[in-house]
């Protein structure tokens, strides 16, 4: 029985091939599995928020003095030493420049914010905005009539010979309106802001006949003093007695203190000052010389900033033409920031100041593919600002490189008072920092420069592809040039091609080269323009002008594609595991 019983047991037709009638149960139906749908290709430039918004750059103390109380007129006693407008010496007649205190404030600053973001502008920096000494200086040469390095009789109205990092300097708050209220009542305009910080060097700190209060002095954010140079030229400076040792004993630029780096006081003490700005509503960094100290310490510095504050953006100012070299501070392994491009301003002072070359010079500066650049669509773009000559140009030279500025690759950066042509062409101590004030900004709607740029820059504001999209050449020839500007990622599909003529004469455009058909916008004229496959767009594009055709779809043809397959694939610096 117990046999048979397992018999019954076993499962049907297990073993029983010869048991007539006896068939396999049929095997359930495979579940049916759908393709997954392709993912669609992703185009664009860079994913940087902070690219959003185009960067109008003041110098605090020369925008506009919204407050007089603030100025401290009576401070340094005597001829030598006094801080408010002190003109600077052997100006030719109807020329000005000054290297005292002129009032501008954060007052000034908000009062004008709306002008700012009506502009179109998404971000203020400013200069450093941390304590400075209150005499003027008696060490180094005499300030001259365009000389360079030359401190003797300057103050620190420009913001970067700070003495205590967490404080503020006196000259730009009001009462009601410190830093944390300018922050907020910019973000209620619309603006973020970007401050600029220093860590390089502090005040100038010898050659002085008799040393003077605070020159060469760090204190901490309770006030007690922490270093000081004593008036010693680097190479007396004593490294075994702490005030000196936060200095180095090699001399950097002109007689400022040059902070060493390797004390270990030093990145924290900075990384405190920082942290509390950021604190106190600081969107960005724009940092200072930072070549000037190496790549370890700017590396420790970025990633503890970030560590609290996840992407924050920050850009380094590093002096130089070399792409090469400035690239450096973008790679991860490094600074891992943005950097102001100066190869591509070199360029820009070329093609639209007085040597008028063509768009030759801008095309090799771009570096669009293989480029040095982490990423070349990160970087802050510019034609000149308060430590060099402004732009050289006429309106109509300022009109073409605003139109460039706002639709090639990169983050606009536009100095102030650049928006009606103020003091084209002078270098510091020439007037290239002089005073703006409300009267230039009250009357900067009747300048065609600011009426054009006002145009280009709120464009861009509101066209994600010229903000962030893949560029892709078409035409980069003379005083003509026809470019692609395409973001395609997630739900934003947009394709801007933008037309640039910087003749003197009307300008034929026939694009045909990767040109996808549709019903292209023309944002300026506001009609359509239907292209149909393997058609050409013709525009005439008036000189010193720009056109700017907007189609909001994915791309599909075929040769675009391929172009910003090839521009994907070689934007970005690719770094090794």
């Amino acid at each position: 029985m117990l046999q048979r019983a397992s018999w019954f047991w076993m499962p049907a037709c297990a073993g029983m091939t010869a048991l007539v009638g006896c068939t396999q149960p049929a095997p359930p139906p495979a579940p049916e599995t759908k393709a997954e749908a392709p993912k669609p290709v992703e185009y664009y430039g860079t994913n940087e928020p902070f690219a959003a918004d185009a960067v109008y750059f003041v110098l605090t103390d020369r925008f506009v003095n919204g407050d007089k109380t603030n100025d401290h007129r009576d401070q340094g006693k005597g001829a030598a030493l006094h801080t408010f407008d002190r003109p600077v010496p052997g100006a030719p007649k109807g020329k000005s420049d000054n290297v005292g205190y002129l009032g501008g404030d954060f007052r000034g600053l908000l009062d004008n914010a709306e002008y700012i973001k009506d502009l179109g502008f998404g971000a203020v920096w400013l200069t450093p905005i941390i304590d400075q000494p209150d005499e003027a200086f008696t060490g180094g040469d005499p300030v001259k009539w365009g000389g360079m390095w030359t401190d003797r009789g300057k103050t620190g109205y420009h913001g970067y010979w700070g003495v205590n990092f967490y404080k503020l300097d006196e000259h730009l708050p009001s009462k009601n309106l410190d830093f944390r209220g300018l922050t907020k009542g910019l973000k209620s305009h619309g603006l973020k802001t970007v401050l600029d910080i220093v860590q390089n060097h502090g005040s100038p700190a010898y050659t002085m006949p008799k040393d003077q209060p605070k020159y060469g002095e760090i204190y901490d954010k309770d006030g007690k003093l922490i270093a000081d140079h004593m008036n010693l030229a680097p190479g007396k400076l004593d490294p075994s007695n702490p005030l000196n040792a936060f200095y180095n004993t090699k001399p950097g630029l002109a007689q400022l203190s040059d902070i060493n780096e390797n004390d270990p006081r030093v990145l924290p003490y900075f990384l405190g000052a920082y942290e509390q700005w950021i604190g106190q509503g600081a969107d960005a960094f724009r940092i200072d010389t930072i070549p000037w100290m190496p790549h370890s310490y700017w590396h420790q510095f970025v990633t503890k900033i970030r560590d609290k504050h996840p992407g924050f953006f920050m850009f380094g100012e590093a002096f130089d033409y070399d792409a090469n070299k400035i690239a450096e501070q973008t790679w991860p392994e490094n600074a891992g920031v943005s950097v102001l491009d100066f190869p591509l301003q070199k360029a820009f002072g070329e093609a639209f100041g007085k040597p008028r070359a063509g768009f030759e010079a801008i095309d090799k500066a771009l570096y669009l593919t293989n480029g040095p650049y982490a990423n070349p669509y990160d970087l802050m773009t510019f034609y000149d600002n308060h430590d060099m000559a402004r732009l050289d140009a006429t309106d109509a030279g300022f009109i073409d490189a605003n139109n460039a500025l706002f639709t090639l690759r990169g983050i606009p950066v536009v100095y102030y008072g650049s928006e009606t042509g103020f003091e084209r062409g002078t270098a510091e101590h020439t007037g290239n920092r002089n005073y703006y004030g409300q009267d230039r900004i009250d009357a900067a709607a009747d300048s065609p420069i600011y009426r054009q740029l006002r145009r280009i820059a709120n464009l861009r504001a509101q066209t994600p592809a010229l903000q962030r999209g893949l560029q892709v050449n078409v035409e980069m020839q003379g005083d003509h040039a026809a470019f692609y500007r395409v973001l395609q990622q997630g739900k934003s599909a947009q394709i801007a091609l933008v037309l640039l003529n910087k003749g003197d004469a009307p300008a034929q455009f026939s694009v045909r080269a990767s040109l996808q058909p549709g019903a292209w916008k023309s944002v300026f004229a506001g009609t359509a323009v239907n292209v149909a496959a393997g058609g050409t767009l013709d525009a005439t594009v008036a000189p010193h002008d720009v056109a700017v055709y907007v189609l909001d779809a994915p791309v599909t043809e075929p040769a675009l594609k391929t172009e910003l397959d090839r521009a994907m694939s070689r934007a970005r610096r690719h770094v090794a595991d």
